[in-house]
């Protein structure tokens, strides 16, 4: 079948469209910035009519680059960051759209972890945290409750944009199992679970699920007008970003793992059942039986951004180099024999509630590249705490590594010597964009199912080999790096909650 994909990728801050032909080759991609919000602190929102405004103008841009015809594009895909909140009205306007940088919520999900964190684990195979969208529902409920009094349904990012494009206000069952609103592995909502959250009385605005690859709708007129697209265009149901990224990196198969390093440490393991003793933060299912346990938290590429942002941006516009080879350039020039300050990427989150990031152990000698490569180490340094939680026996030996890291060869070596891994890399840059697409093929009737479509549209092109020398230097300031954060801890954690059990507390101090 001759014709062209689009998928959409919706992180915390960029909503990227990419035109794919059907072997998965990117032929245009264009990105619109969707502005970020914090009107208190821990707080970061976004506008969800803002967020459909930059999607439809990026689909709009990359048919334009392209050159192509909406008529021409087969179906519709689309990703976007799990959890969080978007909460749209009867008439499909946006009340409220938290994201999952969101800290908010982080005593009322310590308050469920501390309740009823077992429980729901043993049900839906997550553990409660602040930007969880169960737990954001519930804070809400509490704290606004004339937003919640004018809610009509509750969505996940990805699905404003599929509401955008086709009018439907649903899900998908990447998404919501990756919420941990559904109980596993049955894939449907439990009240006995809601009750747990202690959202039953809401379930009235809980979306209706639909498989990941599934039409769920056509491009509206309306959305023909915006985007370029033709009326009728079948729209999927669309991903939840880490499996779109995994995907289109070229992972699909159980016995696999993937690593992405975007805004989130994304680290997972897919197997063809449910762990029987859950340790993972989250558990999520690509198709219908494959089934995948994550570790993740805001804690990585996101920091690099802030370092370029806060330190390097002027420095970089004044010369006209790209502020992030710029941060290349000073890491390259750093001595990795040198004793390098530890870097903690917690800006965001961390490993236990209060914790923050930032350097430890500098000198007045460190230079500016001796911090920035002390980053590269200190989030993947992260990466590696939650491999240990997912993996404690060291079974998984290569992963496929996408995201900001992937970008850059030193910092994609750092990560092969910090994890003791065989690292591949993907042929394609828009990860999750070419997920969301492998997603529409599926629905256009290309391919049978996610591993059809992942042989046919996604490839590996590199593979990073540990060196065993920098492996033995990473491994001895990890220690150093784990030393700093566990000492750390008891400074950073808040006092304790009447009743609280800290074991939750604890374990998490595993992670990064």
């Amino acid at each position: 079948m001759t014709g062209y994909l689009i998928g959409v990728d919706a992180g915390n801050t960029m909503v990227k469209a990419a035109l794919f032909d059907t072997e998965g080759t990117t032929l245009a991609v264009a990105s619109r910035g969707s502005e970020t919000l914090q009107p208190a602190p821990g707080f970061v929102e976004r506008d969800p009519d803002g967020l459909w405004q930059a999607a439809s103008g990026a689909i709009r841009d990359c048919l334009a680059k392209a050159g192509i015809d909406g008529a021409e594009v087969l179906a519709v895909g689309a990703a976007g960051h799990g959890n969080g909140l978007y909460l749209l009205d009867a008439e499909g306007r946006g009340l409220i759209g938290i994201q999952s940088m969101d800290n908010r919520a982080e005593t009322l999900a310590s308050q469920i972890a501390a309740e009823h964190g077992d429980e729901i684990l043993s049900r839906a195979q997550s553990r409660p945290w602040p930007a969880m969208t169960p737990v954001l529902l519930r804070w809400i409920a509490e704290n606004r409750p004339e937003i919640m009094a004018r809610a009509h349904k509750a969505l996940l990012c990805k699905d404003v944009i599929v509401h955008g494009l086709t009018g439907r206000m649903g899900s998908e069952v990447s998404d919501l199992a990756g919420a941990g609103l559904l109980a596993l592995p049955a894939l449907d909502y439990d009240d006995a679970l809601l009750r747990l959250y202690g959202i039953e009385g809401l379930k009235h605005v809980l979306p209706e699920p639909a498989q990941s690859d599934a039409v769920v709708g056509h491009v509206t007129a309306a959305a023909a007008a915006v985007t370029g697209l033709a009326e009728g265009t079948p729209v999927v149901g669309g991903l939840f970003d880490v499996l779109a990224s995994t995907l289109g990196a070229g992972t699909s198969h159980a016995g696999e793992a993937s690593i992405v390093a975007g805004s989130w440490s994304i680290n997972q393991v897919f197997a063809e059942h449910l762990p029987a003793e859950p340790r993972a933060l989250l558990a999520s299912v690509l198709g219908r039986d494959t089934w995948v346990s994550c570790e993740c938290s805001p804690t990585s590429a996101a920091n690099l951004e802030w370092f370029v942002q806060t330190f390097l941006a002027d420095e970089a516009r004044a010369t006209g180099e790209d502020p992030f080879a710029l941060c290349n350039r000073l890491a390259v020039g750093a001595d990795p024999e040198k004793d390098l300050p530890v870097f903690h990427p917690f800006l965001y989150a961390g490993p236990v509630p209060g914790a923050r990031g930032g350097f430890s152990a500098m000198g007045a000698w460190h230079s500016r590249g001796d911090m920035v490569r002390a980053l590269y180490e200190g989030v993947a340094f992260g990466h590696r705490a939650h491999f240990e939680i997912l993996d404690p026996d060291r079974r998984f030996r290569f992963a496929t590594l996408s995201g900001g890291a992937a970008k850059s060869e030193l910092w994609a070596q750092i990560f092969a010597d910090a994890l003791g891994m065989t690292l591949r890399l993907s042929d394609c840059a828009e990860t999750g964009a070419r997920g969301a697409a492998i997603a529409a093929a599926i629905g256009a009737g290309l391919f049978a199912d996610f591993d059809d479509a992942t042989q046919a549209m996604a490839r590996h092109v590199e593979e990073i080999t540990p060196c065993p020398a920098a492996q033995a230097l990473l491994d001895a300031r990890y220690r150093r790096w784990c030393a700093y954060r566990d000492a750390l801890g008891a400074a950073w954690a808040p006092p304790k909650l009447p009743g609280f059990d800290s074991r939750e507390t604890q374990e998490r101090t595993s992670h990064g």
